[in-house]
């Protein structure tokens, strides 16, 4: 008899803790898989850069690190509040809304959160709220920035595999910081109002070898000026590390990009 019988005679309650051990197993191996596709999901590769992509957070579903919302939120906490907008729950986030006109120009992102459980063997969390905000290709944020505009600024629903879907441009470098991507994590699109209600907030990094090849495209100058001069290393939020928070990029500049994360937090 195989040594993995051995266990018949210890009783119910081990039958029953194996049992769930196996099927935790279960889930995480199927949501690996799914995460996998989705990050090998491209449409090229000129200029890709997938050094530090968030593999920790596949095999581990580890928690996203905590970071600074920054100076400009737009949630509310700190002068305007995007969220109040009629029309901010939206997947194209390149224009802006209401009475505010006006387009971000820029190559074309494609970014895609998968937003999970990491208190529940990586469960997807569908349903919750994911609103976003970036700088434009020269480095300036709107209703800050550029008060007139309200562009780069948007929130999505996580679909029933915890994925949440933006399409924007590629952000540009200011001085001082790497290029990101900030986001806040909400229960649902109806507590999406204000900071108040937020469950998480963190930063969502790029390849530097992607963040290059974009910079040497027209428009972004200024961008490559102030990349040249930072690293991951010098920044004042990702020096830490980058592993659960580097996105893996695929695509080109005249494709458009695509950049996928998983995001892990305790729910």
């Amino acid at each position: 008899m195989s040594s993995d019988n051995h266990s018949h005679d210890k009783g119910l309650q081990h039958d029953l803790r194996v049992l769930a051990l196996r099927q935790d197993r279960r889930q995480l191996l199927q949501w690996m898989a799914g995460a996998t596709l989705l990050v090998g999901c491209g449409v090229g590769t000129e200029g890709i850069g997938t050094e530090g992509v968030g593999t920790d957070a596949l095999a581990t579903c580890s928690t996203i690190p905590e970071e600074t919302q920054g100076p400009y939120p737009g949630d509310g906490s700190n002068g305007p509040n995007a969220l109040a907008l009629s029309g901010i729950v939206r997947s194209d986030i390149r224009s802006s809304i209401g009475s505010a006109t006006g387009t971000a120009a820029g190559i074309v992102l494609t970014l895609k959160l998968t937003l999970v459980s990491s208190t529940r063997s990586c469960a997807p969390l569908s349903g919750y709220a994911i609103y976003l905000w970036h700088c434009d290709r020269d480095g300036k944020y709107s209703m800050y920035d550029l008060p007139a505009q309200n562009y780069l600024r948007g929130v999505q629903a996580t679909d029933s595999s915890g994925v949440a879907t933006f399409t924007t441009i590629f952000p540009g470098c200011y001085a001082g910081r790497m290029p990101h991507i900030h986001f806040e994590v909400y229960p649902s699109l109806a507590k999406a109002t204000s900071a108040a209600n937020k469950l998480k907030t963190s930063q969502l990094a790029l390849p530097v070898d992607a963040c290059k090849t974009v910079y040497a495209t027209t428009g972004y100058s200024t961008s490559a000026s102030n990349l040249s001069r930072m690293s991951y290393a010098q920044d004042n939020v990702f020096r830490d590390g980058t592993t659960l928070q580097m996105a893996s990029v695929t695509g080109s500049t005249t494709a458009g990009y695509i950049a996928t994360l998983p995001v892990a937090i305790a729910a």
